[in-house]
């Protein structure tokens, strides 16, 4: 109940369209309760003996039984369109909801996630929302009017008989609450499994390359295989308790039939009960046990809702971690001066990244952060954009501490070439203006150039409006990386992030990307991270990073003098390239 009601809260803006199909679906029940009646009163005539003045009453009740029929036509399409309308146009908002609750999730909420699970969730588990909403809350409102209007109507033919209808119901009820006990767990499970499925799916079509390089086809269709059916085998599990279930309750209704044809021939034997009173009752009959077995089925169908329901659930109201302090502030255009004061963090409690980090950063200065790898300098930079918040210490930007103004400002402010290049499966152009859309296809081209990439893109034969390909699959590692520097030129941020930006590139093309650098050097802030240390010897300040914590700063010069790790890692560096 606690969960319907939240899901109550989500539906509640389409209230005029439920209000609606609810309205429909009683007069849809009113219409079944009346036909019953109309045709036992001709049952009635009839088995009198029909004379002028009968025939006209057959005549007239035929009528309006072709009205009733009509109007079950126009109420059923009103309660399942409206309905269904209702629904649907819910499952589109959670569908948008539950993607924008994930884009907004701190990145630490994906480390134990995977892609295709969560797709799972935003697609196929919202759309047990449908189901619960189109079928089993308006079916399951029709089932208990007409069941209750239905009991009524067999009172007052005769209350004997009406009571021994009832008789199995506390049987079915109790084996109802039985199997929605029985069955949720394994519908859970079912919703899980073809969450793992569509993980395995997406993780394989991304690694397709890998599996066919290392000719891992027939291993991974075994794998595949074995998650599909793992969800298989868990349906099949729920739809065995349902295979005893439906049954069963058929067996009880069926009971009760038994019950009423007995004892009503019994009655029409000793007490002289009339013959259209029969006909009605087991007229009414079939409508009294089609509620009950209809909720029975819906029983099913609810668990399998409910379950889907709990997974998307459970993305809406996973804490956000960090959003907007109350009263943050919107930062404006930033100088770019940066600070860290005393900085620590920990992806894991109790396993430090950084320990203590302090250094200082004018506006337009480049800092850079280098050292091996996995000591934590892009951790530095994914809490500038404020990613993950410190564990301790503070990072400030122009004097302001970043938890104190909004996150859209801050990050506003910086653009980043990760090292992992992403683009979207788009135009070059649109690549490139993704920060900025109002960018003219000149703004885009001088971006390009500064990047050096644009006479590479005007050579392709659509030039701008060459389409890159999922993830950039067909362009050059080193062409993705220049076209991401372009993007970051576009946007024009005070802060520009530079995490391993000439990784994949050959040493030519290093040099032009070195070249756009320092372009751009003096008028933003910088924050590169480097391996090949000839990239950031320019820079104003270079960190060196071991253990989390900064053991060396200075500039190239001083660093050198200073003949420690830096110093030796150049060494390296320079003993390699003449091998």
């Amino acid at each position: 109940m606690k969960l319907l009601w939240k899901l109550s809260k989500e539906a509640v803006r389409y209230r005029a369209l439920y209000v609606v199909a609810i309205l429909s679906t009683l007069a849809l029940t009113v219409v079944n309760l009346a036909a019953p009646k109309l045709l036992s009163a001709m049952t009635g005539i009839v088995s009198r003996g029909v004379d002028a003045e009968g025939l006209a009453r057959i005549r007239r009740l035929t009528l309006i039984l072709i009205v009733l029929y009509l109007l079950r036509i126009a109420f059923r399409f009103m309660s399942n369109y409206m309905a269904h309308k209702a629904a649907w146009y819910l499952v589109g908002d959670l569908r948008t909801k539950t993607y924008d609750k994930l884009e907004r999730m701190h990145l630490g909420y994906f480390h134990d996630k995977q892609t295709g699970d969560l797709m799972s969730r935003v697609v196929n588990d919202t759309r047990d929302f449908e189901l619960l909403y189109a079928h089993i809350i308006p079916e399951t409102i029709t089932h208990l009017v007409t069941f209750v209007g239905v009991l009524i109507v067999l009172l007052t033919i005769n209350a004997r008989l009406a009571l021994i209808t009832c008789a199995p119901i506390p049987f079915i009820l109790v084996s109802g609450v039985i199997f929605s006990k029985k069955v949720r767990p394994y519908f859970r499970t079912s919703q899980k499994k073809m969450g793992e499925l569509n993980a395995k799916l997406q993780d394989n079509l991304s690694g397709i390359h890998e599996i066919q390089s290392f000719g891992r086809e027939e291993y991974e269709t075994g794998r595949v295989d074995e998650k599909n059916f793992d969800h298989v085998r868990a349906m099949l599990k729920a739809l065995k308790i349902s295979a005893v279930f439906h049954p069963s309750v058929e067996f009880i209704s069926s009971i009760g039939t038994i019950l009423v044809v007995g004892m009503g021939g019994y009655l029409a034997y000793s007490e002289g009960l009339r013959v259209e009173d029969v006909v009605a009752f087991l007229l009414y009959l079939s409508l009294f046990y089609a509620p009950v077995t209809g909720l029975a089925n819906l029983l099913e169908h609810m668990q399998q809702s409910m379950a889907g329901a709990e997974r998307v659930m459970a993305i809406l109201e996973a804490p956000c971690e960090i959003e907007d302090v109350p009263g943050a502030e919107d930062m404006g255009r930033a100088k770019g001066a940066i600070a860290f004061d005393d900085v620590s963090f920990s992806y894991i409690k109790g396993i430090p990244v950084l320990q203590g980090v302090s250094f200082k950063c004018e506006p337009g200065q480049m800092i850079a952060l280098v050292g091996p790898t996995g000591v934590g300098k892009t951790t530095i930079t994914q809490l500038i954009s404020r990613f993950y918040e410190p564990t301790e210490g503070r990072i400030l930007i122009d004097g302001k501490d970043i938890k104190n103004v909004t996150i859209d400002s801050l990050r506003r402010n910086i653009s980043a070439v990760l090292q992992d290049t992403f683009l979207f499966n788009g135009t070059i152009a649109e690549n490139i203006s993704y920060a900025r859309p109002d960018a003219t296809l000149e703004d885009i081209k001088k971006a390009a150039e500064a990047a050096n990439i644009d006479e590479e893109i005007e050579a392709m034969p659509q030039g701008y409006d060459t389409v890159t390909g999922e993830r950039g699959v067909k362009l050059s590692g080193g062409q993705k990386q220049r076209i991401a520097i372009a993007r970051a030129i576009l946007r024009e941020s005070p802060i520009i992030v530079l995490d391993e930006a000439t990784a994949s590139v050959d040493v030519e093309t290093e040099t032009q990307i070195r070249n756009a650098i320092n372009g751009i050097a003096g008028k933003r802030t910088i924050v590169a991270i480097a391996h090949r240390l000839s990239t950031v010897r320019s820079a104003d300040q270079i960190l060196v990073i071991e253990e989390g914590r900064v053991t060396e700063r200075g500039t190239h010069e001083e660093l050198m003098a200073l003949n420690g790790s830096y110093a030796r890692m150049n060494r390296v560096q320079a003993g390699a390239e003449t091998v």
